[in-house]
């Protein structure tokens, strides 16, 4: 349908007909052959700056006078209500194990102190619990546990020593009773002399422990001897080398750890008693202790040797050094101090053992020197031996001999620290005087030589030799030689 003029002048102008769609594309495509359009660039967004001002930050402590600034007190160590605290804590706690224990009877009065450190530790809690919330709550309460398990052990130690000292105080008020018409050598008898030709009934101002004092230092003396080359050897092998053998090795050595003394007795006699020696000796007993110390030994070391930073192994190598001076003089170094506290612990071990050296070297009253012949007893087997008997003259000479058990691992223990518990890389005063006479001599000598060379060098005695010649790579062309033309 067509639009006529009659309807264009009542209806006014009407919008153009449809187009078809095909043929508006082709228009627009022949539209744009014959203009193209230019290539479309795309420009970045323009940036636009805020520059309204931002508001400024204000620290609440900064922006105090300082004359308003509050003054915190810096406590260091510890406060004087932590201290009431505890003072506190301990008296009310005692007072109600007492009350608990010996006043109303509830409790057996053995129970006493463990009854009053439970009260201390609850009525403690809950003074802190009054003051402090959180985290400091279980702060305060495992610092007083820590405290009171150091305070456990080191009263329990002393309990074993007080107790070892006032049992054997009538041997040790002997010696040093200025009433007893005796001369210092004769007042030391206890130490100077053996038990032979003395009985149970004999006062305390005949016999002595000298037979058990030499007997217990050659036999571990023979035994440490032993165990420090073969142990730290083991170790180095457990921590250096590695392998198979080495995992099976450090298994044995474990279980070995767990060995009883007495097991170890019985090999060692059915083993050189039996069929080597036929008779009880100190040298068995020696390979009994040994056979217990053993395994601390290499465990210990072991573990120590495992702490040395590879890094460390590592320059040694890079210097140029061969493995065995990397052992020598960077690892085992590094770790002596640890190494004698693995000695300590394997002399502590050994030391006290009583089965063993019962099995394998017998008991005496005579001094004994030679450990290859002839029972020799121990201070731990002289103290038993002591105590077993029904006097009490006896049994004051065993606490005594325990006692000087304990001195005596008390001095081993001192010297063993003084060599070597320094520091690695800390020498002793005595270890740099040696260091610098070293040093100076070794000046000397290289300045002595320097002297005689210069000499020799002025009278024609000494000439240098010319460089030798490099010949030439077979698979390289000859180079030219001097004089001749490249």
């Amino acid at each position: 349908m067509t639009t006529t003029d009659a309807d264009r002048r009542v209806f006014g102008p009407q919008p153009a007909e449809a187009e078809p769609a095909a043929t508006r594309r082709e228009r627009l495509a022949a539209e744009a052959a014959r203009n193209p359009a230019p290539p479309t660039t795309l420009l970045p967004a323009p940036l636009r700056v805020d520059r309204t001002p931002a508001a400024e930050t204000s620290l609440p402590r900064l922006a105090l006078d300082d004359a308003q600034a509050p003054a915190i007190p810096v406590i260091i160590g510890t406060s004087r209500d932590d201290t009431l605290t505890v003072v506190g804590s301990a008296i009310a706690g005692l007072s109600a194990g007492v009350l608990f224990t010996m006043v109303l009877g509830l409790i057996p009065v053995g129970w006493l102190f463990f009854t009053s450190y439970v009260w201390f530790v609850f009525l403690y809690t809950a003074l802190v619990l009054f003051r402090e919330r959180g985290p400091a709550v279980v702060d305060r309460f495992w610092t007083v546990m820590l405290y009171s398990a150091g305070f456990a052990v080191v009263g329990t130690l002393g309990l074993v020593i007080g107790f070892t000292l006032i049992s054997g105080q009538d041997v040790f008020s002997q010696i040093f009773d200025p009433a007893s018409n005796q001369n210092v050598v004769e007042r030391l008898h206890f130490f100077t002399q053996d038990m032979s030709g003395v009985g149970p009934l004999a006062a305390l101002t005949d016999g002595g422990i000298l037979h058990a004092i030499v007997g217990t230092l050659i036999q571990i003396g023979i035994a440490v001897s032993v165990t420090v080359p073969l142990g730290l050897t083991t170790a180095l092998f457990l921590a250096e080398v590695g392998g198979k053998f080495a995992r099976l090795v450090r298994t044995v050595v474990e279980a070995m750890t767990a060995l009883p003394s007495v097991v170890a007795g019985l090999f060692i006699y059915a083993a050189v008693i039996v069929a080597i020696t036929r008779e009880f000796n100190g040298f068995a007993a020696s390979l009994a202790i040994t056979v217990l110390m053993l395994p601390i030994m290499i465990r210990s070391a072991d573990v120590v040797l495992r702490l040395v930073p590879g890094n460390l192994r590592e320059a040694g190598l890079a210097l140029g050094a061969s493995r065995w001076a990397v052992v020598w003089q960077v690892v085992l170094p590094t770790v002596r101090s640890g190494l004698t506290t693995a000695l300590i612990l394997a002399t502590a071990h050994g030391i006290g053992e009583t089965a063993p050296v019962l099995l394998t070297a017998g008991v005496t009253s005579n001094l004994n020197f030679n450990p290859f012949s002839g029972p020799m007893v121990s201070l731990p087997l002289a103290a038993l031996e002591f105590v077993k008997s029904s006097q009490n003259t006896m049994k004051a000479r065993g606490f005594a001999t325990a006692a000087v058990l304990l001195v005596l691992v008390l001095i081993l223990f001192l010297i063993a620290r003084k060599l070597g518990g320094q520091e690695p890389g800390k020498l002793t005063p005595g270890q740099r005087s040696a260091l610098s006479i070293r040093s100076r001599k070794t000046a000397e000598r290289m300045a002595g030589s320097a002297q005689v060379a210069a000499q020799q060098l002025a009278t024609g005695r000494y000439t240098i030799a010319p460089p030798i010649p490099i010949p030439p790579r077979p698979d390289s062309p000859a180079s030219p030689r001097s004089g001749e033309p490249s």
